[in-house]
């Protein structure tokens, strides 16, 4: 029997949080092999993007954060079109909290800070290390951009 097709595209918003020349990714594993995602979550309703990125980013991290701008919108939509997301990932400043030393969300294995130049030789998904790191060899000082529909199967390994 074929997947069902979902009824409306879900909203995920992602922070990059750049401390110490290191972006805060979160760790996650299905299986054996582990894959990172930048801290963030969906979008409830009422919420706005902002309101929903600061509350997901405190959620998994521990660190509050003020968004200043959207950087990067991609698509996440599996083969069978029973999952749809909408990423959009905005550029964030820390402004308190200290990271969690062991992560409150079941989901996440760890919190990690990986140095910029490191992000290719992970499981980032969505897959977008390589634009993550020619908009901080520009100081961020890109336009936001919409990177098309990015999916990772769930064997994909590196």
């Amino acid at each position: 029997m074929a997947a069902q097709a979902s009824d409306r595209p879900r909203v995920r918003v992602a922070a990059i949080i750049i401390i110490d020349e290191a972006v805060v990714l979160v760790r996650q594993s299905r299986g054996a092999a582990p894959y990172y995602l930048l801290p963030g979550g969906g979008v409830d309703a009422g919420e706005t993007l902002v309101e929903a990125l600061v509350r997901e980013v405190a959620e998994e991290t521990g660190l509050q954060c003020r968004p200043t701008r959207p950087l990067f919108i991609s698509d996440t939509i599996a083969p069978a079109g029973d999952r749809h997301l909408v990423n959009i990932t905005f550029l964030a400043e820390r402004t308190g909290g200290e990271l969690l030393t062991k992560p409150t969300d079941r989901t996440i294995d760890a919190i990690e800070l990986v140095r910029v130049e490191r992000l290719s030789e992970l499981d980032l998904r969505p897959s977008i290390a390589r634009n993550i790191q020619g908009a901080y060899a520009q100081d961020f000082r890109i336009d936001a951009a919409y990177l098309g529909a990015i999916w990772t199967p769930e064997d994909a390994s590196r």
